[in-house]
């Protein structure tokens, strides 16, 4: 018997919730405070590039136990494990100003990401499936923007705050989305078997494709990373950093996530009437502008522009990247899945310690966005490749 529409929304919701809390809180809230941090805290240039960095080492940390645990149960004490940790590691941040708890603080939030980006989503997909219904993720993922525009409205309203009391109410808030991630998330059963009416339609049977054009997919994926997490760390300290855009920081931030909540949906269909190479080609193409705008030009206009065009792009990424590897591996998706993980969390890690090394060096970002950019351009001629390749046949 098909579950109803209100245990369905439940356990949509705590997806949902999931993400606003380990990404939306745990991860994003240090892009709002890190220029408060700089002004109140004596937290460098330098320093704020190695905390970022340490943060998305723990997220590879989750990434590598995530993909390496089969069993769901595990997961699900996992996922749980993760909540907790997202909302002690944030409302921590604001008891300590040691750097170096602060780095451990930041890879505790990261390994916290996985909870809500990858294990949740497994859970939520196990149960649609058990339930016979189809495992549709669109609205799963709509919490990352969400997330990023609840934690944009949050730093808006304690601004008034010190930098350690903001972290700490924060922390605060993220019991509210703690509580239905908790509850609301059932314990994962038994999958329908292959051929159910759950899982038709799902299993198609591609040819797995060269190890050249995995390489291909995998190095553009890093470029990817690279783009994404530049901006993602520092935006808003670029933007405080603008005579025009003083003070407009968690504005920029709050319209990024508005951009982000329906992206996903919209790169499906792009992808529907283009394909997902060339998909991916447009969605490369306008971030590159998104991160370009900012180093060349300080009107707000263009800066808010920048902003919509980064959150319209960088989940689309992300979801057409991780279909276009499932439909090459439709009967094992996970092994493929990890290791692009992997190549795009390692761009999480070199990218912000390099941007923030260039912003120590130079004192100013757009030397970092402009190189950003470059890796980004890098991306584009891998897909090119990797279309080539497809064309041929190899």
């Amino acid at each position: 018997m098909q579950a109803s529409d209100t245990a369905r929304l439940r356990v949509l919701l705590a997806g949902v919730a999931s993400l606003i809390l380990t990404i939306g809180l745990a991860r994003f809230a240090y892009t709002l405070l890190l220029p408060v941090m700089r002004e109140q805290a004596g937290l460098s240039y330098l320093a704020g590039g190695w905390l970022a960095a340490a943060n998305y080492a723990g997220y590879i940390a989750g990434a590598l136990i995530a993909a390496v645990t089969g069993d769901m149960a595990r997961k699900y004490r996992y996922y749980r494990w993760g909540l907790l940790a997202a909302v002690l590691s944030t409302a921590a941040m604001g008891l300590t100003d040691h750097v170096l708890l602060w780095a451990l603080l930041r890879f505790i939030g990261g390994m916290s990401s996985s909870a809500g980006m990858l294990l949740a989503s497994g859970l939520v997909l196990n149960w649609l499936m058990r339930q016979r219904q189809r495992p549709v993720l669109g609205l799963h993922f709509t919490g990352l923007g969400l997330g990023i525009a609840v934690s944009g409205l949050a730093a808006g309203a304690l601004a008034q705050l010190p930098w350690s009391g903001q972290w700490l109410a924060l922390g605060v808030l993220g019991l509210v989305f703690f509580l239905p991630a908790w509850h609301w998330m059932p314990q994962p059963g038994a999958a329908p078997v292959a051929g159910s009416a759950a899982t038709a339609g799902t299993e198609g049977r591609g040819a797995a494709p060269s190890r050249r054009w995995l390489a291909l997919l995998m190095a553009s994926y890093f470029c990817a990373g690279f783009g994404y997490v530049v901006s993602a760390t520092f935006i808003v300290d670029i933007v405080e950093k603008m005579p025009l855009m003083a003070g407009q920081g968690a504005l920029v931030w709050i319209v990024i996530g508005l951009a982000a909540i329906p992206s996903s949906l919209l790169w499906d269909r792009v992808a529907t009437a283009l394909g997902q190479v060339p998909a991916l080609l447009l969605a490369y193409g306008l971030q590159i502008i998104s991160i370009v705008l900012p180093a060349v030009s300080s009107a707000p206009v263009w800066n808010l522009a920048s902003a919509v065009l980064y959150g319209g792009t960088f989940a689309g990424i992300v979801s057409l990247t991780l279909a276009l590897i499932g439909r090459h591996y439709p009967d094992n998706p996970s092994k493929a899945m990890a290791r692009l993980t992997l190549s795009y969390g390692a761009a999480q890690v070199i990218a912000p310690a390099m941007t923030g090394a260039i912003a120590a060096a130079t004192g100013s970002y757009s030397g970092a966005l402009l190189a950003t950019a470059a890796v980004m351009l890098a991306g584009m001629g891998l897909l090119l490749a990797l279309r080539g390749l497809e064309r041929s046949g190899g």
